[in-house]
């Protein structure tokens, strides 16, 4: 008999009460979310230092402050789950500097709900997503730009780290506590941001051209 999968713990991080409160009602409804929400960083990293989250779902104009004020000192915190910002609006430039930092991804509010689901379980399970009218971005970089390394997370390098030392998934699974399928996630997202397709390749990318993260 197969185990229940846990829902996805996300926190929903937004100064407006209404939109907070009214989106975390209609996402709890889904039995595979749970959902908590706070208005600012400040609250914000004292729950992710009382309790474990999968994902924070992140406003980028908070009012005196910014989502890339967040990162940073949640990583401080010892928070390794992933960051989906969900915004009204965000330039190019800024957008790009938040990808660097390392969020999984952007999602403007002018899109359903439904479609923020979505992104979520994307997201979560170790995917990227980014709003179509960012497309361009990586358009840019594949046309000329340089493309900016990719950043791993806490947990990619942690994953990383084992899959050198020539675990299993299994065994990766049981060393980060998380499930063997949470670990696949990882790996599929490791494999997309080094441009490889299998295990052996991503040893000898790791070792030759990320180093550095390890």
């Amino acid at each position: 008999m197969e185990e229940t999968p846990q829902p996805i713990r996300a926190l929903l991080v937004d100064d407006h009460a209404l939109f907070r409160e009214s989106v975390a009602r209609v996402l709890e409804s889904d039995p595979a979310l749970h959902i908590e929400h706070c208005a600012s960083i400040r609250e914000a990293l004292h729950l992710l230092s009382q309790h474990p989250f999968d994902l924070v779902l992140l406003d980028h104009d908070l009012g005196s402050e910014r989502a890339s004020q967040f990162l940073p000192a949640a990583r401080q915190g010892g928070f390794e789950g992933r960051v989906l910002v969900v915004t009204a609006w965000v330039s190019d430039t800024e957008a790009r500097r938040l990808m660097r930092q390392g969020v999984a991804g952007i999602f403007l509010k002018e899109a359903p709900l439904s479609e923020l689901s979505e992104a979520i379980r994307a997201v979560a399970g170790g995917g990227m997503w980014l709003d179509r009218s960012f497309a361009r971005m990586e358009e840019d970089a594949g046309a000329g730009g340089q493309a900016a390394p990719p950043v791993f997370n806490d947990r990619e390098r942690r994953a990383l780290r084992f899959v050198l030392e020539g675990l299993s998934n299994k065994e990766i699974a049981w060393r980060l506590q998380i499930s063997e399928s949470y670990v696949k996630a990882i790996l599929q997202s490791l494999f997309q941001k080094t441009g490889v397709r299998t295990r052996g390749q991503l040893v000898r990318v790791a070792v030759e051209q990320y180093e550095d993260q390890l």
